[in-house]
C-alpha cells in the first residue's frame, strides 16, 4: 500500500547538534520510534501534544505546545447538540515554562494559571488527561478522562522532509478507547461507557516534533467507531503540507493494525461552505470517503508577522477503505473531524 521505508528500530530524528534531518529518520513506523534531539533553529522549531476525546456530542480537546516564541496551553470543548462551546486558551511569551520531551509520553506535560490547570501524563497502559479551568463568565470546568493504549495497537508515525533544514516527525494516534468525566458548573457527565446503550468516545492524539518553514498550510482528518460487520476502525487523513515530500501521514487503523498508504489523498471541500460535505478519496479506490459536518469550529488570529486561520469540522464519515490484506470494510456515521488549517508562523 506505500512505497515508503517502514522503519522497525528507534532512530534519532537529526544529524548530531541537531539541526539537520537525519537520513536514517526518513521513514514511518506503526510505533513511536523516532528521538527529537532537535537543536538550534530558534525561531523555527515547533513542539507539540495535542488531545482530543470524541464523546457523541461532547468534543474536548487539549494542547501543550512550544512554538518557540509562545508557549501554548489550551482546554476547548464543545456540545455539539446545542453548539455551545468553551474552554480556557493560555499564551505565554518566549514559552516561558513550557518543555516537552524529545519522546513525548517520557515526561508528564503540567500547565498551571489562574484560570487553567492541565496535566498529562502517560504510564504503560495509556494516558490520564486532566484539565480545571474558569471559563469566561467565571463557570467552573473539570476534565478527568482517560485514554487506554490496548496491547499492540499501532498508531501512525512519519517524517516529512522538505529538505535537510525544515522536516516535521508527526505521530497521530486514532481509535484509542477513552473514558471519563466533564463537568462544567452543575453539569456533568460520564463518557466512554459502551454498555447498556452508554455511548462510545475515542482518543485521538498528534505529536509534533519538527522545523517548519514560515507560510504552512494542512488537511487533516480523523475518526472511530465500528464497521458494518463490526470491527473496530480509526481513520487517520492529511494533506497538502505532504506534497512533494514522497511521504505522507495517511493511514487507516483496523482492529489496532495499521494500514499505510502512500499516495496523497484528494480532498474536495468549500472553505467558504464549511458545513458541506468534505469528500476524501485514495486515487487507487483504496478508500473512499464522505464527512457530514454538523458543526465549524473557525479561528482565525493576526498578530502582526504571525497569524493562523483554521477551520476543524465535526460529523460523521460514511464509506470504505481497504486494508492491507485486500478486505474492504464498509461503514456508516463513524464520528470524526477534518480541517484545513493556513498558518504564517
Amino acid at each position: 500500500m506505500t512505497h515508503e521505508p517502514e522503519l522497525t528500530t528507534p532512530v534519532d530524528l537529526c544529524q548530531p547538534g541537531g539541526r539537520l534531518l537525519a537520513d536514517a529518520a526518513k521513514g514511518w513506523s506503526r510505533q513511536p520510534l523516532h528521538r527529537a534531539n532537535l537543536g538550534g533553529g530558534w525561531g523555527r522549531t515547533k513542539r507539540w501534544d495535542y488531545w482530543a476525546i470524541l464523546a457523541g456530542d461532547l468534543v474536548v480537546a487539549l494542547t501543550y505546545a512550544d512554538v518557540d516564541y509562545l508557549g501554548l496551553a489550551s482546554m476547548w470543548w464543545v456540545d455539539l447538540s446545542t453548539a455551545r462551546s468553551g474552554g480556557r486558551d493560555i499564551a505565554i511569551p518566549l514559552a516561558r515554562g513550557f518543555h516537552l520531551p524529545e519522546r513525548s509520553g517520557d515526561e508528564p506535560l503540567r500547565y498551571r494559571g489562574r484560570s487553567l490547570r492541565l496535566d498529562i501524563a502517560d504510564d504503560a497502559e495509556g494516558t490520564s488527561l486532566c484539565a480545571e479551568w474558569r471559563e469566561r463568565d467565571g463557570e467552573r470546568g473539570c476534565l478527568d478522562a482517560r485514554v487506554d493504549l490496548p496491547p499492540a495497537h499501532e498508531s501512525l508515525n512519519v517524517v516529512i522532509p522538505w529538505d535537510q533544514r525544515r522536516f516535521q516527525f508527526t505521530s497521530k494516534h486514532q481509535a484509542r478507547p477513552a473514558h471519563g468525566t466533564f463537568s462544567l458548573g452543575a453539569d456533568n457527565r460520564s463518557f466512554g461507557d459502551d454498555t447498556d446503550g452508554g455511548v462510545s468516545a475515542w482518543g485521538v492524539l498528534d505529536v509534533g516534533r519538527g522545523r517548519w518553514p514560515y507560510r504552512t498550510r494542512w488537511n487533516w482528518g480523523g475518526g472511530a467507531g465500528r464497521t458494518d460487520d463490526g470491527h473496530l476502525l480509526g481513520l487517520q487523513l492529511g494533506g497538502k503540507w505532504t506534497d512533494g515530500t514522497g511521504f505522507t501521514e495517511n493511514g487507516v487503523i483496523v482492529d489496532g493494525r495499521l494500514t499505510k498508504l502512500g499516495a496523497e489523498l484528494t480532498w474536495d471541500y468549500d472553505w467558504e461552505h464549511p458545513l458541506r460535505a468534505w469528500r476524501v478519496r485514495d486515487p487507487s479506490g483504496s478508500l473512499d470517503l464522505r464527512l457530514d459536518p454538523t458543526y465549524d469550529r473557525h479561528t482565525k488570529v493576526e498578530a502582526l508577522v504571525a497569524g493562523t486561520q483554521v477551520r476543524q469540522v465535526f460529523g460523521e464519515w460514511s464509506g470504505t477503505v481497504t486494508d492491507d490484506a485486500g478486505t474492504v470494510h464498509r461503514f456508516e456515521r463513524l464520528q470524526g473531524f477534518a480541517e484545513e488549517s493556513r498558518s504564517r508562523w
